[in-house]
């Protein structure tokens, strides 16, 4: 294959391309389920972490969702590997509980002629959940304890039931905490490309196919196309992120 080197706008219209444009939507709709779950999951260990954990109890919070950050990225990658491989301990749980033929299909998927089995999707969705879930948690937690508790017992002065308390004040003001988060969750899996390469069935994303582009190929001006998607998805995204006061939360 010939590369050229002029200065052109070939390699964006190739990018318009069915084999390109999944890889774009692909990636784009991985790191948007992975910060919608993260926020769901985060918020209640946040909430409860700011409004009601004290001293040792606080602590061992902190400490517990801090841990994992400081172990090694691609040791928790390749863990998990060994966690969803056909041997792995998942497996042999979902085969203790009788569930493999509901559940396991959902982790894991059959190679084609074979009896042996892959990681799906939703395999390394849950990897990603797991990794980037305490850049969630910590800025959630950040905007809930700057609350100003003369708000809430307002609120309660007022008639408001706790519920209704949650929905009209604290989720509204804990928006830009939610937002602080989703950038780091969003961002990182936009551009991962360890974790699609070691987890989940073939299908590159974006970061994987610069690497695979610049390394393999050697199509230096290809690579910088994909480059440039998630540098212009993530400047949109920070811009959004400024306008609700994220940055306020960080």
């Amino acid at each position: 294959m010939t590369i050229n080197h002029d200065l052109t706008l070939d390699n964006f219209i190739n990018l318009l391309k069915p084999s390109n444009y999944d890889i774009v939507v692909r990636t784009v709709t991985m790191a948007v389920c992975v910060s919608v779950c993260s926020a769901v999951m985060g918020f209640p260990i946040a909430y409860y972490m700011a409004r009601y954990a004290k001293g040792t109890t606080k602590a061992f919070f902190y400490l517990a969702i801090m841990l994992p950050m400081w172990t090694s990225y691609i040791v928790k990658a390749y863990a998990w590997t060994l966690l969803l491989s056909n041997d792995g301990v998942l497996l042999w749980l979902i085969d203790y509980l009788g569930l493999r033929g509901e559940f396991a299909q959902l982790l894991m998927q059959p190679y084609i002629g074979g009896n042996t089995f892959s990681t799906s999707h939703l395999g390394r969705f849950l990897v990603f959940t797991y990794i980037w879930l305490p850049f969630m948690i910590l800025p959630i937690q950040a905007s809930l304890e700057r609350l100003p508790t003369s708000v809430l017992n307002a609120s309660a002065d007022l008639g408001a039931k706790p519920f209704q308390t949650f929905r009209y004040v604290i989720l509204p003001l804990s928006i830009p905490g939610i937002v602080a988060g989703s950038i780091f969750t969003f961002c990182l899996t936009l551009g991962d490309y360890i974790i699609p390469q070691l987890v989940g069935p073939p299908g590159l994303f974006l970061g994987n196919m610069v690497y695979v582009q610049q390394g393999a190929i050697g199509n230096m001006p290809m690579a910088a196309a994909f480059t440039l998607i998630p540098i212009v998805l993530i400047f949109i995204y920070l811009r959004i992120a400024k306008r609700l006061g994220a940055f306020d939360a960080l």
